[in-house]
């Protein structure tokens, strides 16, 4: 059996409390990452709900658009056809 001398046990002591402060740090750097992923999980859980209702509203917008172009061809068509009518009439 080997005893150890009191600079043995403080060396000892000394790695002990080395060890802990590492592992603390490390536990520290988890917990820090674990909500750093999390506040990013929520981050993309937003981006995506928001980018769904872009891409609904393009699409409305989208059909909108048609509709709108739709009914100006339809008053152009009208209007041209006006037009001739009044074209007959000074040509008469």
């Amino acid at each position: 059996m080997a005893f150890t001398g009191p600079e043995e046990k403080t060396a000892e002591i000394d790695t002990l409390s080395q060890l802990e402060q590492r592992i603390q740090k490390a536990v520290a750097l988890v917990s820090r990452l674990r909500e750093e992923r999390d506040a990013a999980i929520t981050e993309l859980a937003a981006a995506r709900v928001a980018g769904e209702e872009s891409h609904s509203r393009a699409a409305r917008f989208a059909e909108e658009l048609e509709a709108l172009r739709a009914e100006r061809q339809q008053v152009r068509n009208r209007l041209e056809l006006l037009l001739g009518h009044i074209d007959q009439l000074g040509a008469s």
